[in-house]
C-alpha cells in the first residue's frame, strides 16, 4: 500500500499523475532492479527494448505505488523497493523478459525482480520461464507451418504425378468439364 500524506505537494501530485497516465498506456510491467549499471549501459538496454517498442522507465517507489493502487493493479508493492526500472509492454511481454534476461547475464548488477503480464503477477522465477516461452508471432508461424505442411506434400506429389505422365507421353487424366447448353 502506498503511504498517502495528508497534505500532498502539487508538483508530487501532478509526478504521480503523469507517472499514472504513462502506466496507462500499457497492460504488462517488469520490474528490475538497475543499481550498478553504468549510463551506457542502460542507455544500451533502452535501445534493446525500443526496438520492441518497449520504454524502460525509472521510477519513483512511493509514485508508481500510488499509480499502480488507483490503476487496480494489486501485489506489486513488493517489487517497488529499491532503485526500480520497470520496463512496459502491450503484446509480447516474454520476449521484452528475454531481453532483460539476456542483458542480465551480460551485466549482472541488473535483477529482474518480478512482472504484472495479463493481470498476474510472476515472480523472478516465473517471469524468466516465462522469458523461455516462445512468442505470440512464433506460436502462430509455427502452427501455420504444421498446418500449411500437408497441404505443400499433397501439391507436390500431384505436381511430380502430372510430370511422370507428361514425360511418359501419355497425357495426365483430366476431368471432363460439363458441355455448355
Amino acid at each position: 500500500m502506498a503511504i498517502l500524506a495528508k497534505s500532498v505537494q502539487p508538483a508530487k501530485t501532478a509526478a504521480i499523475e503523469a507517472t499514472k497516465k504513462a502506466f496507462q498506456e500499457y497492460k504488462d510491467f517488469i520490474f528490475a532492479e538497475y543499481r550498478g549499471l553504468t549510463v551506457e549501459q542502460i542507455t544500451k538496454l533502452r535501445k534493446q527494448l525500443r526496438e520492441k517498442n518497449v520504454p524502460l522507465k525509472v521510477v519513483k517507489n512511493n509514485f508508481a505505488k500510488v499509480a499502480f493502487d488507483e490503476m487496480k493493479v494489486e501485489n506489486v508493492a513488493d517489487f517497488l523497493k529499491g532503485p526500480t526500472a520497470v520496463a512496459m509492454s502491450n503484446e509480447d511481454s516474454n520476449e521484452v523478459a528475454k531481453i532483460l534476461f539476456d542483458f542480465a547475464k551480460e551485466a549482472p548488477a541488473l535483477v529482474v525482480k518480478g512482472a504484472y503480464v495479463e493481470n498476474e503477477v510472476y515472480d523472478a522465477a516465473k517471469i524468466e520461464a516465462f522469458s523461455k516461452v516462445p512468442g505470440k508471432k512464433q506460436l502462430i508461424a509455427m502452427l501455420m507451418s504444421a498446418i500449411n505442411g500437408p497441404a505443400q506434400k499433397l501439391a507436390a506429389t500431384l505436381q511430380a504425378y502430372v510430370d511422370k505422365k507428361s514425360q511418359e507421353g501419355g497425357a495426365a487424366p483430366v476431368a471432363e468439364a460439363p458441355a455448355a447448353e
